[in-house]
């Protein structure tokens, strides 16, 4: 079958070539990919930068977001047959959503919205997921709460907005003044024009800051925070937390601690809980997030569309940062 191949790290262009044809094992699910989302994840992949904390080896499909429909089950699998229609963010080790067919865990998969089609399905997995295990699960946002969300018009920050609207927060968020229509569309109550204001002046008393950006970003965001607020980053540095979960050896722990130590003892004088979330793949939230789009209350943000044979035009697009949510590449 046909996939985009990375030979080897930090290599710009993805080979597309052909890789043997997959079969299930016990508990999963053979899925023919039809649409697949892009994510500055697979970049940082492709670029060496994150060898550390996921040692894939090369040669690699890279690709975390997949809609499409099942092929074939594996045994033991109860949840799908073939001819589903499905979407998943595949686990970690398991990625590879840029090729004709993926095996994805039962566990990982999901029903696709009846509402989308298989373009805007491959969209939600990845930011959905992040967005909900940051605002969800871990800071668990209570109606009324005030939560500042960073890079408001991105994939994640897209899907994030209109989640947070949805459990009843006050939103603000940093955008440019030429997405500001869009983030407000989307439910953001305040829209903070990165390039003419200072959000860390214009806003205060909040309860959750989501951050996706850089590092200078991350310690004015502790000024927006209350005592006792929460700020989660999907950017970095990674905590001790994540080490420990991620199973990393004592070294690897050790420089994780360093790189953290100087956000966290900055959050801890202020109060603040400081915490790196780096998602991970769950059906059961997919399952979640498919009632919310399906009744109508977060709707997909596709930037543009491109065809497979153009993956590495669509990561160079991607890659400028202008995007509006989502880039998706289509296989149908």
């Amino acid at each position: 079958m046909k996939a985009f191949i990375l030979d080897r790290y930090k290599t710009r262009t993805l080979r597309l070539g052909d890789v043997p044809e997959p079969a299930p094992d016990p508990g999963e699910v053979l899925v023919e990919v039809e649409a697949a989302g892009l994510n500055l994840l697979d970049s940082k992949i492709r670029d060496g930068e994150l060898k550390s904390v996921l040692p894939y080896k090369t040669p690699l499909v890279l690709g975390h977001d997949l809609a499409g429909t099942v092929v074939k089950v594996g045994a033991n699998v109860r949840r799908f047959k073939p001819g589903d229609a499905v979407y998943a963010r595949p686990r970690d080790g398991q990625i590879g959503t840029f090729a004709e067919q993926i095996l994805v865990k039962e566990a990982d998969l999901a029903a696709k919205p009846v509402n989308l089609s298989m373009v805007e399905a491959a969209s939600i997995p990845l930011v959905g997921l992040t967005a909900w295990q940051v605002l969800v699960e871990r800071a668990q946002i209570k109606p009324g709460q005030k939560v500042l969300i960073h890079a408001g018009s991105g994939g994640v920050g897209t899907f994030a907005i209109q989640l947070a609207k949805h459990l009843g927060a006050m939103v603000a968020t940093t955008a440019s003044a030429a997405n500001a229509a869009l983030v407000k569309e989307l439910g953001a109550d305040i829209v903070i024009d990165y390039r003419s204001q200072k959000f860390e002046e214009e806003l205060s008393g909040y309860d959750v800051v989501l951050n996706s950006l850089d590092a200078g970003t991350l310690v004015k965001s502790l000024k927006v925070l209350k005592p006792g607020g929460h700020l989660i980053s999907i950017s970095g540095p990674p905590d001790p937390a994540f080490a420990r979960a991620q199973g990393l050896n004592v070294v690897l722990r050790l420089v994780l601690r360093a790189m953290s130590a100087g956000i966290r003892r900055k959050a801890k004088r202020a109060g603040v809980d400081y915490s790196f979330l780096f998602m991970r793949a769950d059906g059961g939230q997919l399952d979640q997030i498919t009632k919310l789009i399906e009744d109508g209350t977060i709707h997909p943000v596709v930037d543009r569309i491109f065809p497979f044979a153009d993956l590495n035009e669509a990561f160079a697009y991607i890659e400028t940062g202008r995007a509006k949510g989502k880039v998706v590449v289509t296989l149908k």
